[in-house]
């Protein structure tokens, strides 16, 4: 995992070595869908020794939600299964299991990007270390020691990676993994309100990274004079610099959900220049957006002009 975005930090399960810290069964996040029937080949505690890690969760750096990582029981509650999406649309799924003819965990993770690692390890002072060393193409070989933590309800996770064998070893990243809230439609309305001010906010700065994170591959816009926009297109104008705002900040936000399916409306005050001429102006509009696997995204623009006042 790397600290720059959730989608390379998922990386490092594909290359290194992790390191999770064992505790009870009961210490992590809610459950979600435990196989009741636990094999009796599977009931010895070492086969327990990720139960830590059951349960739904969001997964946080520096406070800001980067996935959501699901782990449940299978197989008649012998191994644990990772099903993980992060917010730029990588999934990947883990399955782990502890091999007592050989007295050692095993992990296999596995990505939509083709990415595969196998690791093993077991115990070590109280520790979970699992060991693998990922050859890269790339750049130089590396290795990664991952620590997971239980804080209360909460699971801390993180690691350091070395690139001379471990004789000297540099921070990579520190996630929190926090139970799942349930989704209501009051949590629905007030991530939404932050999501469409958190879009104004990069359009004001030209901020591409977040724009594109925000809005699907197939957005539109239509504006009250008919023009319509793509994702492309605005991501293009945003990179050009060819406008530049003093002010694009929305009054009278209203947000309302059905669903899976959601309307954002405000009234959006925006001065600036375009390509050197000013502009000020307001304008209603009207921003849809859909849930998916990896959170809500805008979908689709409609502004028009304010009405002229008497």
């Amino acid at each position: 995992m790397l600290s720059t975005s959730t989608s390379r930090r998922r990386i490092c399960w594909g290359v290194a070595a992790l390191v999770f810290v064992a505790v009870p069964a009961n210490a992590g996040g809610p459950k979600p869908n435990p196989d009741t029937a636990t094999s009796s080949h599977c009931s010895s505690a070492q086969y327990h020794q990720f139960d830590f890690w059951l349960g739904d969760w969001d997964v946080f750096e520096a406070d800001k939600r980067v996935a959501r990582v699901e782990v449940d029981r299978v197989l008649d509650g012998c191994a644990l299964r990772e099903r993980y999406n992060d917010e730029d649309g990588k999934q990947g799924q883990s399955l782990s299991i502890y091999d007592a003819g050989a007295k050692a965990w095993r992990q296999t993770w596995f990505t939509s990007r083709g990415e595969f690692l196998a690791i093993k390890g077991g115990l070590e002072s109280g520790a979970m270390v699992l060991a693998g060393a990922f050859v890269n193409a790339d750049g130089p070989d590396k290795l990664v020691r991952g620590t997971w933590t239980p804080d209360g309800n909460d699971v801390r996770e993180t690691a350091i990676t070395s690139t001379d064998e471990g004789k000297t070893w540099q921070p990579w990243f520190d996630l929190k993994f926090r139970p799942r809230a349930a989704s209501t439609k009051a949590n629905d309305i007030n991530a939404l309100k932050e999501l469409d001010t958190e879009y104004q906010a990069a359009v004001k700065i030209n901020d591409v990274a977040t724009m594109d994170r925000l809005l699907a591959d197939d957005f539109t816009l239509v504006t009250g004079s008919g023009k319509v926009y793509s994702k492309s297109d605005l991501l293009e104008e945003a990179r050009s610099g060819r406008v530049q705002y003093e002010h694009q900040e929305d009054a009278e936000q209203t947000a309302r959900v059905w669903g899976d399916t959601a309307v954002v409306t405000a009234r959006l005050w925006e001065k600036g220049t375009d390509n050197g001429q000013p502009f000020d102006k307001t304008v209603w509009f009207s921003d849809t957006y859909v849930r998916t696997p990896n959170g809500w995204r805008y979908v689709f623009g409609q502004s028009s002009l304010a009405p002229p006042k008497p």
